[in-house]
């Protein structure tokens, strides 16, 4: 057996907003191979993580595969849609959900990670958000276009761009995003920009692995097949189910995919196992992405 052993690395989960989305298996899989866990949560989504972190009807919720408990550093708040707290705008300054935080922009939030922790080894981009998901492409409006591409494409750079510094003082790291097939395909119900953002995403990862490779970081997405989590279920309440069993009952392994196939799948390429693989985007969808429909 060849162990993963990720102990002493520090690891940087964005995008945790409950305990049943990828983001949340992640971390405890990391964890669970010995490193160290920051969280980065939405300034919404901040009290509902400790909560789900602290709550002992959520205990069993938090329970490693290697025994024990997910154990969090710290969590912080961060709002991808800002790049320094200098790009905050007034109405989002005056909002109490906000300003309760003294940084909550990608910028502040990396570096007082990379400081307090004396360095970040691994950055895990799981955030994506699009207003108009719901509406075709014609009838998106262009804020929410961009607004989509800043928040589930850009972020991915602009995390890499803060991280560097502190991942380059460490002797490098890896860096996973998470995307989806509907970058490649077009999916009904993932409109609104988003099926954009995921394809940009795609091709920025690889020049983002060009860009830090020289530095020895290493950056992947993870295209995971769809799951029933509360975001999903929330997009289209009732449908949701429904993509899965298509997917599933149309994938080489006929089944669904789990939230920990894609955990461990994103332990691998933050370990020493994966270190020639970079600016590649693996797919953990029981083989759906190979099939013509």
């Amino acid at each position: 057996m060849i162990p993963i052993d990720l102990s002493g690395k520090v690891a940087l989960v964005t995008g945790v907003g409950d305990n049943e989305s990828f983001a949340w298996f992640i971390a405890k899989a990391l964890n669970a191979a010995g490193a160290k866990i920051v969280l980065a949560s939405h300034p919404r989504m901040v009290g509902i993580v400790e909560t789900f972190l602290s709550r002992d009807m959520d205990k069993e919720s938090r329970t490693l595969s290697t025994g024990g408990e997910l154990k969090v550093e710290k969590v912080f708040a961060m709002d991808a849609n800002f790049d320094t707290m200098a790009d905050v705008d007034e109405k989002t300054r005056g909002d109490k959900r906000w300003n309760k935080y003294p940084i909550f922009a990608i910028k502040e939030v990396v570096e007082a990670v990379g400081q307090e922790f004396s360095g970040i080894d691994i950055v895990i981009h799981s955030m994506a958000f699009s207003r108009d998901i719901l509406k075709p492409q014609i009838e998106t409006s262009r804020s929410a276009y961009l607004e989509a591409l800043g928040i589930s494409a850009f972020s991915y750079t602009s995390l890499l761009r803060y991280a560097r510094p502190f991942m380059v003082s460490r002797g490098g790291g890896s860096a996973v995003g998470l995307t989806y097939i509907g970058g490649s395909r077009v999916i009904p119900h993932y409109g609104g920009g988003m099926s954009t953002a995921k394809a940009a995403l795609q091709l920025e990862a690889g020049h983002l692995a060009w860009s830090l490779g020289e530095d020895n970081i290493r950056v992947n997405l993870i295209s995971a097949g769809p799951y029933l989590s509360r975001a999903m279920k929330a997009i289209k309440p009732g449908e949701a189910h429904k993509m899965v069993e298509y997917a599933a009952s149309r994938s080489p392994l006929r089944r669904a995919i789990t939230p920990e196939e894609v955990a461990d799948t994103t332990a691998f390429l933050c370990s020493p196992l994966a270190s020639g693989i970079t600016g590649h985007t693996l797919y953990v969808d029981a083989g759906y992405n190979v099939m013509g429909g």
